[in-house]
């Protein structure tokens, strides 16, 4: 107990958002360049970081957007509480309804090309379920999923392929707020948490050699990421976080 206490206070919680403004977070929104806002998706609002589309013209057109944070990190708990709100898009992507994510492990947001949907990175994945009708049978959707834009991991000690992973963690339905953890540990062992829960665990992040924006990303012909940076998602259905913190490892 007491090395647990002298950890925790050696590597305290760091706020990378501080309640009041996106100080420290750059916007890239596919189309626009770095740093334009387009739309204003990404504000904030009594304490939290709001990605809403009132300013679209009621159209998502594929914009999907990326709020990175100033500085990448290789060896970090994060912690971030969001929940889903009101209704998706019409033209939105059928999977992107309440679905929205973190990328770590990104590429830095200055070699993100104009037109690039999502940085190479992976994925932290957040979906959510509408609420529960009376009289309806519930609909199971899995949160702190796994997906690999330009990426790969070893899941089960074998290379894992497949774009998106499900976690076991339970449904999280309505408007209810989620706590998502995810440990990384530079090119080794990163692990989801969902309300206190492990959910899920993989191992060897790593650029995918097929993909043609991660190619311009390996060194040397090593694969493995070791570090990269943070970004919350915009995929067309609105979601808030009210904290976003992160302890180093």
């Amino acid at each position: 107990m007491i090395a647990l206490v002298a950890a925790a206070t050696l590597n305290p919680w760091i706020p990378l958002f501080n309640g009041k403004d996106l100080d420290g977070w750059t916007p890239k929104i596919k189309g626009y360049e770095l740093g334009r806002n387009y739309g204003n998706t990404f504000r904030v609002r009594d304490g939290k970081i709001i990605v809403a589309y009132d300013w679209y013209g009621g159209k998502f057109a594929n914009k999907f957007g990326h709020l990175f944070y100033k500085e990448p990190f290789s060896h970090y708990r994060l912690k971030v509480e969001y929940r889903f709100v009101g209704e998706q898009l019409p033209d939105g992507p059928g999977w992107a309804y309440r679905n929205s994510g973190v990328m770590v492990h990104g590429q830095d947001p200055k070699t993100i090309r104009l037109d690039q949907d999502f940085p190479v990175s992976i994925e932290f994945q957040f979906l959510g379920a509408p609420q529960i009708p009376p009289t309806s049978k519930p609909l199971e959707r899995h949160t702190g999923n796994l997906c690999t834009p330009g990426t790969n991991v070893v899941l089960g000690g074998k290379l894992h392929t497949q774009h998106c992973t499900d976690s076991t963690s339970a449904t999280i339905f309505g408007d209810l707020w989620a706590t998502a953890e995810i440990e990384v540990h530079g090119s080794g062992k990163i692990t989801h948490f969902i309300n206190g829960v492990k959910v899920l665990e993989y191992e060897q992040p790593q650029y995918d050699p097929n993909d043609a924006d991660a190619k311009g990303l390996i060194k040397d012909g090593d694969l493995l990421i070791n570090e990269g940076t943070i970004s919350l998602q915009s995929e067309s259905h609105p979601i808030e976080f009210r904290k976003v913190e992160l302890r180093r490892l």
